[in-house]
């Protein structure tokens, strides 16, 4: 599979996690990891995602709380469960509800990568195109343009692209970019982002009006230079 996948993770088992992030990130997918309930809901909400994995066992009705609440604000983003429970019950009751797939503990964790990857390939994703000025990305296509040129961008030089232009004109902090785009297991203290912000700015160079600006002692904000008073 050749697109890479950013998947939200609702799990209070943070072993559990790391080995899924490993797991992921070895195929290039980023898996955002959540242990609230609330947290998990409004990342569903406001941000794009291509699955969510909902660890049921470990979040018990807040599991299935999150489940409801997603399908009734019409979010369809694909969701697996994962939980010790076997019976048919559980697994009928979890798909009654909205889940798209239900996988039982132990499981080996490319099993669970592979199911998201099948879920994501078919499951809706609502917005696919993001545009703003003279760069627009695809993102189902993993491309990006500035004006009539394509960008050649490396993978997380696209995820940074793409998160600065879903957070136009606010700043963004490291920690915000190594969660979101490098995934939570880097050390905050690595200058990894610096290095692969200065590179994208490098590319984008040629866009009119818009910048990456540095913020000092918190991070970047991508901005419409024309809409800034003189």
């Amino acid at each position: 599979m050749n697109e890479h996948l950013r998947v939200l993770l609702f799990d209070r088992d943070i072993a559990l996690a790391q080995i899924l992030a490993r797991e992921f990130g070895e195929k290039g997918h980023v898996v955002i990891h959540e242990m609230d309930a609330s947290t998990t809901l409004i990342r569903l909400h406001g941000d794009a995602f291509d699955a969510c994995i909902v660890d049921v066992g470990q979040a018990g009705l807040e599991g299935y709380s999150v489940l409801l609440k997603a399908r009734a604000l019409g979010i369809t983003t694909p969701v697996i469960f994962i939980s010790t429970l076997t019976e048919v019950g559980h697994r009928v009751e979890a798909l009654g509800r909205g889940a798209d797939d239900y996988l039982v503990k132990p499981f080996a964790p490319a099993e669970l990568r592979v199911r998201t990857e099948a879920l994501a390939r078919r499951g809706p994703k609502g917005v696919r195109r993001l545009t703003v000025d003279t760069i627009e990305i695809d993102l189902k296509a993993h491309r990006a343009w500035l004006g009539d040129e394509e960008l050649q961008l490396s993978r997380k030089q696209f995820g940074l692209l793409e998160y600065f232009l879903r957070h136009i004109d606010h700043v963004v902090t490291r920690v915000n970019l190594l969660e979101h785009v490098f995934g939570y297991e880097h050390d905050p203290g690595t200058n990894l982002v610096d290095v692969h912000v200065a590179n994208l700015r490098r590319k984008i160079a040629g866009a009119k009006g818009i910048r990456i600006a540095s913020v000092r002692g918190i991070g970047y904000r991508m901005e419409r230079v024309n809409e800034k008073k003189e």
